[in-house]
């Protein structure tokens, strides 16, 4: 490579960056504001104002307020389904989506971290599920990755989602366990990213046996 060529380069990747720095700046700003003053409460106008851009410049980056409030939900689905789509095409459909989750959150705590804080992160899961506009919105958006899940199962093993049920029954059990933990995370007093994955290994490890296992020990049923 000349030296013209890399002089050609470096400006690009320092805009880049500087994109980069502003979006950064404007979702830790508007989940601030969305966490300390309520969603609704907050405008666009003051997000922008308090990071020193334009409302132009928001807009340039979030299409609304709602994207913004969801944009590190929307990095650990994205996440999650890339590792999704990279499972051993030998594994079961069950196996493939508990080792695709695990492996997201392997990495995507530090892509988050890089954003905002993990306590920040908590706070801004625990407004979303407190603010009827956004939990509308999340179940909505839950619904749509559901499918998008249930069809790439449903390729891996070769099957028409019309003709048979599996894909969206295993999909629906395991994104209701996901759910599950995530609410639990995030009424708890640890914030650290690992106690999510923890958690939510150890509810997706007992998906299986709460649905084909008697719950019952051997003394509760000799009782009855």
């Amino acid at each position: 490579m000349t030296g013209g060529q890399k002089a050609a380069g470096h400006p690009a990747g320092l805009r880049e960056r500087k994109k980069q720095r502003t979006r950064d700046a404007l979702l830790r700003t508007a989940l601030h504001l969305f966490t300390t003053q309520g969603y609704d409460e907050t405008t666009v106008d003051e997000i922008a104002d308090a990071v020193e851009v334009s409302q132009r410049t928001f807009f340039r980056y979030f299409a609304n307020k709602e994207e913004a409030a969801f944009a590190l939900q929307d990095m650990v689905e994205s996440r999650f389904v890339a590792e999704l789509r990279g499972r051993p095409a030998a594994e079961a459909p069950f196996e493939a989506l508990r080792g695709a989750v695990l492996s997201a959150w392997n990495d995507v705590g530090t892509a988050i971290e890089e954003v905002v804080p993990v306590e920040l992160h908590m706070r801004a899961y625990r407004m979303i599920e407190s603010t009827p506009s956004l939990l509308a919105a999340h179940l909505r958006r839950n619904s749509a990755l559901e499918d998008e899940v249930a069809r790439l199962i449903a390729d891996r093993e070769r099957l028409d989602m019309a003709q048979d049920p599996r894909p969206r029954v295993a999909v629906a059990a395991f994104c209701g366990v996901m759910r599950v933990a995530g609410r639990l995370w995030g009424r708890g007093p640890d914030t650290e990213l690992e106690s999510l994955r923890a958690l939510t290994e150890i509810y997706l490890d007992h998906l299986g046996p709460a649905l084909t296992e008697g719950w019952r020990t051997p003394s509760s049923a000799a009782e009855r």
